[in-house]
């Protein structure tokens, strides 16, 4: 549980300079759907590529792809 005092305007004072992503995640990691969502992707290892897919564009999260090899 947060233990800031969510109606005060200074203790968000801080959200001014997070970035937009940064924001975004903030309110994200709070989302009790999403927590659920991401456990259960995590419980189950190396999940299914659909099922990790079906995560990522639930909401709206994009993962960059990495090359296998160095160019």
């Amino acid at each position: 549980m947060l233990s800031i005092d969510w109606r005060s305007p200074a203790a968000y004072r801080h959200t001014k300079h997070i970035p937009a992503a940064g924001f975004a995640w903030e309110y994200l990691r709070r989302n009790d759907e999403y927590r659920r969502d991401c456990q259960t992707i995590v419980s189950t290892g190396g999940a299914a590529a659909r099922a990790f897919e079906a995560f990522a564009h639930r909401w709206g999260l994009r993962f960059p792809v990495r090359p296998r090899r160095a160019a």
